[in-house]
């Protein structure tokens, strides 16, 4: 399993939006190297979680609507890429041959186990936990 590119980027954006002040999406796009048209679709998708706010006009933006205290690396992959399982297995619902109930999979285990270190590890920060190391 990797972290999509989309999710690299989304983590970014906050980043440059992390000082407060709002921000063009070409301004956001420079200063991350993010392609524009990709950066406005990933600021949809944060703007929709609620973590940006959009300002629409001449002179609009995004910043942030929440405080980086409150969002952690969980919050903002979930965000943009909701299926975040290092094996389709541990989706709801999936279908694996291998792990019935008359015969369990001996990894199934092991894969749930891991699972649930990553979402504890990436919800352990704050963003803004995360930035103050950066300094």
């Amino acid at each position: 399993m990797l972290l999509t590119k989309e999710c690299d980027y989304s983590v970014r954006i906050i980043r440059t939006l992390s000082d407060g002040s709002k921000k063009t999406v070409e301004a956001i796009s420079e200063a991350e190297h993010i392609p524009s048209k990709f950066a406005y679709k990933i600021l949809k998708k944060l703007e929709n979680a609620g973590f940006l706010k959009s300002h629409r006009g001449r002179s609009g933006g995004y910043q942030m609507a929440q405080s980086l205290d409150k969002i952690t690396l969980y919050d903002i992959v979930t965000a943009v890429d909701n299926k975040l399982l290092i094996t389709e297995c541990l989706q709801g619902g999936a279908a694996c041959p291998n792990n019935t109930e008359g015969n369990p999979c001996i990894f199934h285990k092991e894969f749930k186990s891991i699972q649930e270190i990553l979402n504890e590890s990436l919800s352990k920060k704050s963003m803004q936990e995360i930035f103050g190391e950066e300094k």
